[in-house]
C-alpha cells in the first residue's frame, strides 16, 4: 500500500479518479479491518500470556513471587516484567500503532478524498480550469509548488540548526 501515491488526485483525469475512488476506499478499508484483526489477536495474546503467568504464580508463590502469600501486587509485579509480557505487549503496541495509521488512511482516502473529488469536479463544471487565451498545465504548477514549499521548508530547518 502506497498512501501518498492513493491520496494523490490527477487534475487532468477526474473521470478516472472517480471510477478508481471506491476499490481505493474498499482496499484501505479492508487494510484497516486486517490491521484491527491483528490489534484483536494481540490484545488477546497480552490477556493470554498475563493469565499464564499469573496462574504460575499462584501455583508456587515462593519460587515466582519470593513470597509465601502474595498480594495482587506482588503477582503483577511478577507478570509485568516477564518476558513473554513483555514480548506480548510491544507486539500488542505494535499492532495498536499500525491500526491507528490504518483508520487514519482509510478515513483520508475515504472521505477527505473524496470530498477532494467533488470539489475538483464543481470548479470542473464551473469552468476553472478552463483558461481564456493559454490552457494551464495544473501538473507543472503543483510541482513549482511543491519545489517552492520543499525549499522553504529546507531553509527554516537550516535557520533553526543554525540557532542551536
Amino acid at each position: 500500500m502506497n498512501y501518498e501515491e492513493d491520496i494523490q488526485i490527477d487534475e487532468t483525469a477526474l473521470d478516472v479518479e472517480w471510477l478508481e475512488q471506491a476499490s481505493l476506499a474498499m482496499k484501505y478499508g479492508r487494510h484497516y479491518a486486517e490491521c484491527r484483526r491483528r490489534f484483536t489477536e494481540a490484545e488477546e495474546k497480552v490477556k493470554v500470556v498475563r493469565a499464564e503467568l499469573i496462574k504460575r504464580a499462584n501455583s508456587d508463590p515462593v519460587r515466582f513471587c519470593k513470597k509465601e502469600k502474595p498480594n495482587v501486587a506482588d503477582i503483577e509485579a511478577y507478570y509485568r516484567k516477564h518476558t513473554k509480557h513483555i514480548t506480548a505487549k510491544e507486539e500488542w503496541m505494535e499492532a495498536m500503532y499500525e491500526l491507528n495509521m490504518a483508520e487514519v488512511a482509510k478515513n483520508e482516502i475515504s472521505f477527505t478524498r473524496k470530498v477532494a473529488l467533488e470539489n475538483l469536479v464543481k470548479l470542473y463544471i464551473a469552468q476553472y480550469f478552463a483558461g481564456p487565451n493559454i490552457p494551464r498545465d495544473l501538473n507543472w504548477e503543483m510541482k513549482e509548488k511543491r519545489k517552492k514549499m520543499n525549499a522553504e521548508v529546507g531553509s527554516a530547518l537550516q535557520r533553526k540548526n543554525k540557532k542551536t
